[in-house]
Parts: C-alpha cells; sequence; structure tokens
C-alpha cells in the first residue's frame, strides 16, 4: 500500500517539474519583476484530405495535400494520392509528391473504400499536381509531370 502511495505522489508531482527548465512559462513574473511578453499560441496549419470511390466500390482514393492533415503527413511532405483496389487482391498505389507511382501488394492497413463521394466513369477528378479518370475499365491516375498508375480488376501498372 505504501508503494503504491508512493507512486502515486510521484506521478501526481510530475507535472511540477516539466517546466524546471529554466524557461519561464508564458506571462510569469522576470527576474526584474516585469511581465514577459505574451507568448502567441503555435498552431499548425493543416489541409484536409479528399475521398472518392469509383461506383462499383472496388477502388477508392485518399488525396493528401501538402502539409498533411492533423494525423496523416506524407514522409515527403506531400501532396500524396492513394488508392486502393479490393478484388480480386487488395493493392495500393501511391504517388507522392516526386519519383514513380509506387504499387504496393502486401498492405497491412487494408482500409478501403468509402461510401462517398463516388467518381462516376468518364468523369475527371483533380486536386494538386494530380488528377484521375473514372472508365469503366479502371481508374488511371496521373502526376502533373506524367508519372502515373492504372488499376483494374484485371490489370495494375505504374510508372
Amino acid at each position: 500500500m505504501k508503494l503504491i502511495a508512493a507512486c502515486l505522489i510521484a506521478l501526481l508531482s510530475m507535472p511540477s517539474f516539466a517546466l524546471a527548465d529554466g524557461a519561464p512559462p508564458p506571462r510569469m513574473p522576470t527576474a526584474d519583476g516585469g511581465k514577459t511578453a505574451d507568448v502567441p499560441e503555435v498552431t499548425a496549419s493543416y489541409g484536409k484530405q479528399e475521398e472518392f470511390v469509383l461506383p462499383s466500390g472496388n477502388i477508392g482514393c485518399i488525396y493528401t495535400p501538402e502539409g498533411g492533415t492533423a494525423v496523416y503527413q506524407p514522409a515527403d511532405g506531400g501532396p500524396e494520392l492513394s488508392c486502393d483496389r479490393i478484388e480480386p487482391r487488395y493493392v495500393r498505389a501511391t504517388l507522392a509528391r516526386k519519383g514513380e507511382a509506387t504499387l504496393y501488394k502486401d498492405v497491412g492497413d487494408q482500409s478501403c473504400c468509402s461510401a462517398g463521394p463516388v467518381l462516376d466513369y468518364g468523369e475527371t477528378w483533380e486536386a494538386g499536381p494530380f488528377s484521375c479518370l473514372s472508365t469503366r475499365t479502371g481508374l488511371s491516375c496521373e502526376r502533373d509531370d506524367g508519372h502515373s498508375f492504372f488499376l483494374s480488376r484485371k490489370r495494375l501498372a505504374a510508372n
């Protein structure tokens, strides 16, 4: 019982040690009795992901803008387009800010697909440097420098 009480006291007193690094928190008196300048709150400016699915429900995409979101930041800072195909085998195709498109055939976080919005056949989706065309034969997506991928039940391609 004494050990539990000692641990509890130690845990409750830890926040008081967090400011012991020598820098006073905002609005505390300085050594000469004056007030420190107000320290502006740091807020990150994140974008919002966009999603779409094909009418078949077999392919769905997530676009992450440059800088990422509060929850996800692409490794190279974004923007990033990631599309998943469910059948006949789960595959993910990704286009990053630069470089060739990548196909991942062993996807650990299979999470496709949202219920909408639906990118009807014949329609084009565009955001950042990416554009995608939905057709009855599959989805083709391209970055403005020409690197692209194609997903369908019958074929996968990436360059």
